[in-house]
């Protein structure tokens, strides 16, 4: 069956290989925005006041997490020392070009806990626009600054922050692969599992709690669900067969599987406490990489039914089955945002891996990137970032992207290659 499998990820999934084949050694991630959106906002994070001594430059993590956004621009100010008591001279940020300005301060409690506080001013208008303090474990210092850059993307844009959440991805470091969990930027990863095996198709549940995944220790792909606090896992699927694709519905029930143990591989819908799945779609194609609609109502899919690989959409009851790609001869990998109005999947063109981007409604799609080898995009829960594997000078590299592919920012292991990634929900 591991024989079959490789084969259909060849014929059918090409550029999958590269997990297998092409990983390096995991390293730090650092940084690198590019490009130029066509509105930012521009910002001024002057350096907390006692950062250096809880070892982390909070500022330099708020800056990089709203550049990385496309929604921001940082200019530099030297103001001197501000915390978030301080009562900043406005003038000098404004006539630098800022429209706001974010100070704080970092401390040590008595008990050792970080204690991270923060303002932000509209530097325009002169108004102080709030802040917030956070008491953290000197191990959470790094989320405290994301929960910074949440609250201050929050105010001056709007929409929910997405800086505080989590991305689980996969790498591999001669014949050990290992499973990652870390902060959306990348940084501060943690080792959910190590394997000789591929581990392939990481999906974190609903409430973030969880990750679904396909490991092949049982030499052929079985799924387990791995609770990330404790470390404790469970097999879910290990029917006949190829066990693959693992997809959360939305209330966390259910996982939409693809499973081969009637011959081919066809899409099921399993209780995400186990037991015995049911088949989604009666049909002779190749039916696979199935993800559920935010509302639960749908599953999007990929199939071969109409002669290559194309997206296709059918109701939580099996009826109603609808062709969505119709651009490309060859679509792949779909994901769709949080709000419903967007997907983003992988497209074949003239030999080339390329991320796309449709708005679902109108069915309009446009290309976000100029590489050739991208695979598995996923929403920011936000819905205004798409993470993505690729290749980048001639090495694999994790992206993320603003949908309107304007800036793009680089997560890059400087001695490793990593692939698979999916972005975690909002924490409570």
């Amino acid at each position: 069956m591991i024989r079959q499998l490789f084969k259909f990820i060849r014929q059918f999934f090409p550029s999958l290989l590269l997990l297998f084949f092409s990983m390096h050694a995991f390293a730090q991630f650092r940084v690198e925005v590019s490009g130029v959106g066509l509105t930012q906002v521009p910002i001024s994070i002057a350096p907390f006041k006692g950062q250096s001594a809880s070892g982390q430059k909070i500022a330099d993590i708020v800056q990089a997490d709203l550049e990385r956004s496309g929604q921001f621009r940082g200019v530099a100010v030297n103001a001197g020392v501000l915390d978030e008591v301080s009562l900043p001279n406005l003038s000098v940020f404004r006539q630098a070009g800022s429209d706001a300005l974010v100070s704080g301060s970092v401390g040590t409690l008595a008990d050792g806990r970080i204690d991270v506080r923060f303002r932000l001013w509209d530097v325009v208008k002169g108004q102080d626009l709030g802040g917030q303090s956070f008491a953290v474990a000197p191990a959470d210092v790094r989320l405290a600054a994301h929960r910074v850059s949440d609250y201050v993307y929050e105010k001056l844009t709007g929409d929910k922050g997405a800086f505080s959440t989590r991305i689980a991805y996969v790498t591999k470091s001669g014949s050990r692969y290992q499973l990652w969990v870390a902060d959306a930027d990348g940084e501060n990863a943690q080792s959910a599992l190590a394997s000789s095996e591929p581990i392939i198709s990481p999906a974190w549940s609903p409430d973030g709690n969880q990750l679904a995944y396909v490991s092949f220790e049982s030499r052929k792909p079985v799924i387990y669900v791995h609770n990330i606090s404790t470390g404790k896992r469970r097999l879910i699927a290990n029917f006949k067969g190829s066990n693959s694709a693992p997809a959360w519905s939305p209330d966390g029930k259910t996982l939409a599987v693809t499973l081969s143990r009637d011959g081919g591989s066809q899409l099921f819908l399993l209780s995400a406490a186990g037991g015995e799945p049911r088949r989604l779609v009666q049909s002779n194609s190749i039916d696979t990489e199935p993800v559920f609609s935010p509302d639960g109502r749908s599953i999007y899919f990929v199939s071969d039914r109409g002669g290559s690989p194309q997206i296709y959409k059918v109701g939580i009851s099996g009826q109603n089955v609808e062709r969505v790609t119709f651009t490309g001869a060859y679509n792949i990998s779909p994901s769709i945002s949080q709000d419903g109005r967007w997907m983003a999947y992988i497209s074949r063109v003239s030999g080339a891996f390329k991320l796309y981007l449709m708005e679902i409604e109108s069915g309009t799609v446009k290309a976000l990137t100029d590489t050739s080898a991208d695979e598995s995009p996923s929403f920011a829960p936000n819905s205004k970032l798409v993470v993505y594997a690729t290749q980048s000078q001639g090495r694999e590299a994790l992206m993320t992207t603003t949908l309107d592919g304007k800036v793009k920012a680089r997560l890059n292991g400087q001695t490793g290659d990593i692939r698979e990634p999916n972005w975690g929900p909002f924490l409570n």
